[in-house]
């Protein structure tokens, strides 16, 4: 821990133990041995007398069909019953898959089974069945809830799988609730007892099952709540929020989004697909004023004719993680929604999808920080060849450590062992710095930094610049092989509708930019950037792509 006196109140810089710690109010959360399960204390959030609860929780986009607070809670309580009456031998702690699209049924299963302490652990229903396989037999389900389309594609279980979109589910739904106070007989959920195991992007490997805790939620939604409730110059969503969700409710950004609308009684208006003009017009319909959004799409807005086809003047604030935003795409959706804040924030499935963030309007302006970090983090740079921790303005692999780190990795002890050390650090593998002020900067993840000659290039930097250009509607950069300097930036371009702008003019605008080692040396033109849900530049995918179009020119 940090030694008082030693800690400078500008940036949390500890001079003595070389650790950054949180200029945050401190932020009080339940004693760790008290049973509670994370349903049961986002529930007491939103029954708190601070929380002025909408009476609507959440609203289908694509059938306008909605639920309010009392019917979500009703269904829950119901579903938790029929759940333990039909398999009356699912422990705590046992793993229930799900593979479904968003739906509104999806809160209410998430909080079913999360009060009686089993594990959710949800997939993209895009998944393949061989994707499928290998993250049940990371898991290990005891049950699944799918879909009709989705159910063909899993292994059996033990349990067998119910089927969502049928009346079976419906009627469990319905089902009966007994009219007393259940809490004699309900389960005692412990927090360290696992709450989630959710797979990771896979962007630079194999799909692994990130374990989170109960702790974990309860910690973030604590820190969260204190953010809105208790800072009166805080960025949070006004209390008459409208929240679009359009991330998907199977990655950790969009599981503690909707979490965390229940704990502030907010509504959240759903979309089962994204699609830019539904999104528009989801806006303007239900008047969203917050938008939990990736960087591609503050590129969308920044840069799109259609949105002067809608009116988004309810829009207060976008929370935008996945990905470090660029000052110019930043600067450009500022000029165009002057009204509207961005709240950068940096977060890992590993660390609960939160680390560190904006709450005011003026640390809003500090474009292209990922923010300070929360009031439950303490933080290190280390450098990736001595293993030294460094001061403020040196880059340096980010290590993370509180009550957000994940578990570890599940059925993957290696990975587990080579992520979090003895000390419950965390190594999150990205190149990063803290400025004189405690904002942290994200550079690029360490294992996709291009090495051109003796030098590192980082894509993003050069991403944001290509965003950056009217002609360019999105960009990505990759390493190409090159026998003389090692790798080369390439960098695959998606044309803003009606454009010609050529591979040269795209080279020359970026060198005018760089150092000469940065230079972009080969463009190519590609319909669209792969991404994962998350909003991630799938590199492997364009990296494969890129060399198998060389060698077939041989």
């Amino acid at each position: 821990m940090a030694v008082p006196g030693a800690v400078d109140p500008t940036n949390g810089y500890c001079s003595e133990t070389k650790t950054f710690q949180s200029l945050r109010p401190p932020v009080s959360l339940p004693p760790a041995d008290e049973p509670l399960s994370i349903a049961e204390y986002a529930i007491s959030l939103l029954r708190s007398p601070a929380t002025a609860a909408a009476d609507t929780f959440i609203i289908d986009a694509a059938t306008d069909r909605k639920l309010s607070y009392s019917d979500f809670l009703r269904r829950t309580r119901a579903l938790a019953g029929a759940i333990r009456s039909r398999f009356p031998s699912l422990a705590r702690n046992d793993v229930a898959f799900v593979l479904s699209p968003t739906s509104l049924d999806v809160p209410v299963l998430y909080f079913a089974l999360l009060s009686l302490g089993v594990v959710v652990s949800p997939a993209n229903p895009l998944s393949t069945p061989s994707e499928l396989a290998h993250m049940v037999r990371l898991s290990n389900p005891a049950v699944a809830f799918a879909t009709s389309a989705t159910s063909n594609k899993l292994p059996s279980l033990p349990l067998g799988t119910v089927i969502l979109d049928s009346a079976d589910f419906s009627a469990m739904l319905e089902g009966p609730t007994s009219h007393h106070d259940d809490s004699s007989h309900r389960r005692l959920v412990r927090q360290s007892d696992t709450a989630t195991v959710l797979y990771s992007s896979g962007t630079t490997g194999r799909v692994k099952g990130v374990e989170l805790s109960h702790r974990n939620f309860i910690a973030l939604m604590a820190t969260l709540y204190n953010t809105k409730f208790t800072d009166g110059n805080s960025t949070a969503p006004p209390e008459e929020s409208v929240a679009l969700l359009m991330l998907p409710l199977f990655h950790v950004f969009g599981f503690f989004m909707l979490i965390r609308t229940v704990s502030m009684g907010e509504t959240a208006v759903i979309m089962r697909r994204f699609d830019f003009e539904k999104m528009l017009a989801a806006v303007q319909k239900y008047r969203v004023t917050y938008i939990p959004v990736s960087p591609p799409l503050v590129v969308a807005l920044a840069k799109s004719d259609l949105v002067a086809k809608y009116d988004l003047s309810s829009v207060k604030l976008l929370a935008c993680g996945g990905a470090p935003l660029g000052r110019e795409v930043a600067g450009r959706f500022n000029a165009r929604f002057p009204n509207v804040d961005i709240s950068q924030g940096y977060g890992l499935t590993e660390t609960t999808g939160g680390t560190t963030g904006m709450i005011s309007p003026e640390e809003c302006q500090k474009y292209g920080s990922a923010g300070r970090i929360n009031s439950v983090v303490e933080a290190k740079i280390v450098d990736p060849e001595t293993g030294e921790a460094l001061p403020p303005g040196h880059r340096g692999e980010l290590w993370l450590r509180g009550p957000l780190i994940m578990k570890g990795y599940v059925g993957d002890r290696s990975a587990t062992s080579a992520t979090l050390d003895s000390e419950g650090w965390l190594r999150t593998g990205d190149l990063c710095y803290f400025d004189s002020e405690g904002f942290l900067f994200v550079v690029d993840r360490l294992k996709e930094l291009i090495k051109y000659k003796a030098f590192q290039v980082p894509p993003a930097e050069l991403e944001h610049l290509l965003q950056s250009i009217p002609d360019v509607a999105d960009a990505a950069v990759i390493p190409f092989p090159d026998e003389e300097a090692g790798q080369i930036p390439m960098a695959y371009v998606v044309r803003k509708p009606g454009s010609n702008i050529t591979e040269t003019q795209i080279m020359d605008t970026i060198a005018k930019q760089v150092a000469p080692y940065k230079k972009i040396r080969r463009v190519s033109f590609i319909s669209a950037i792969p991404k994962s849900p998350a909003g991630k530049i799938l590199r492997r995918e364009l990296v494969a792509l890129a060399v198998s179009a060389a060698s077939s020119k041989l």
